[in-house]
């Protein structure tokens, strides 16, 4: 129970945290912070039209952050997750180029995991890398995924247009039947759906399953994994392929639910964003769930910043990053021993030196 509570602790303690210091950031531009903190509320939880702005944002980065979280418990720092995101995105808008599907949800379902199938591909890449290369993922991931959003603009730009689009290219939009609704007739697609029936399966599968226990085994200790004979590269490879998965299905659902097509607003952060959601959530996948909302409704937030108290739009990002910050700093203290550093700080009593009798 205590260390329950201490996993919940340092988390809220270092968002409410970054909400003070992001506070005192705009109290030096004149806006009052209280204001600030109240417009954040609004925006994000105020009324019905937020939520479903909220939750809308929530659904990519719950996907994103697995992306995070799955390879983490294996050993890995994937932070490339922004290139799972727009080739899964790209792959759905380009498989009804390639092959007729049919327009209901066996089509729809095909796309997904098409998009699935890019982003694990992509991640298992890195990987790969760090396994047979000695690369070192987090840096390989990071500009893997600036290969995949040039990829993706190559494309789009390109062999991809569509002739109808002029200001703005992007690919043909996808038949009707193939896109993903709402959820009884609300603005909130059931992407947020995939990503939660995702986090709690993946939390499940972690914490129950044979598989699930190797990964953490080789993540939390390799050489006890090659002890026991466990294949950790299998097992690294297959982290890598599920997180990735996850992303790019995110881009699958983004273009499937929110765009219809592929072009650059598929390119929104998302990925980047999940590095800070499976960071606070300790890369808990059903921990997930709930930051993934919060930060949902920051990003809801932004423009309502924008609209009543005169804050940049992308404001929200120095939050997030002020955010980021202090996680990784509460991380330092989550170290500590507390009681031991304490009780040698504590002034120890001087004791009467014992002196023999001259006789």
């Amino acid at each position: 129970m205590r260390n329950a509570l201490k996993e919940i602790a340092l988390p809220a303690f270092a968002i409410a945290a970054a909400l003070g210091v992001f506070g005192l950031l705009v109290w030096f531009a004149g806006v009052s912070p209280v204001d600030v903190w109240v417009t954040l509320f609004k925006g994000a939880f105020g009324d019905w039209f937020s939520w479903q702005n909220t939750l809308q944002r929530a659904a990519p980065l719950m996907l994103t952050a697995l992306c995070v979280a799955i390879p983490a418990r294996a050993g890995l720092v994937i932070i490339g997750g922004e290139g799972a995101v727009v080739l899964g995105g790209l792959a759905c808008a380009a498989l009804p180029y390639a092959i007729p599907l049919p327009g209901n949800i066996v089509g729809t379902v095909a796309i997904c995991i098409a998009g699935a199938v890019a982003g694990a591909l992509w991640i298992m890449l890195a990987g790969w890398l760090r396994q047979y290369r000695g690369i070192n993922e987090t840096i390989s991931s990071l500009l893997l995924a600036y290969i995949a959003i040039g990829i993706f603009k190559h494309l789009v730009e390109g062999a991809l247009r569509d002739p109808a689009s002029l200001n703005k290219p992007s690919t043909r939009s996808l038949p009707e039947g193939l896109g993903i609704g709402g959820i009884a007739g609300s603005d909130v697609h059931w992407g947020l759906v995939i990503g939660i029936v995702a986090c709690v399966g993946l939390g499940l599968w972690l914490r129950v399953t044979a598989s699930g226990f190797s990964v953490r085994v080789v993540g939390g200790n390799p050489r006890t994994a090659q002890l026991v004979g466990l294949p950790a590269t299998r097992l690294i490879l297959a982290a890598c392929g599920v997180g990735g998965a996850c992303a790019g299905v995110a881009g699958a659902v983004e273009v499937a639910a929110v765009h219809t097509n592929a072009n650059a607003s598929i390119i929104a952060g998302y990925g980047y964003a999940g590095i800070l959601v499976s960071f606070i959530a300790r890369h808990n996948p059903i921990a997930i769930i709930p930051v993934a909302i919060l930060f949902g409704g920051f990003g809801a937030a932004g423009s309502l910043l924008q609209r009543r108290l005169g804050l940049p739009d992308a404001s929200v990002l120095v939050l997030q990053g002020i955010a980021f910050v202090l996680i990784l700093a509460s991380e330092g203290l989550r170290m500590i021993d507390w009681k031991t550093l304490l009780k040698n700080r504590m002034p120890k009593a001087v004791q009467p030196k014992l002196t023999k009798e001259v006789a």
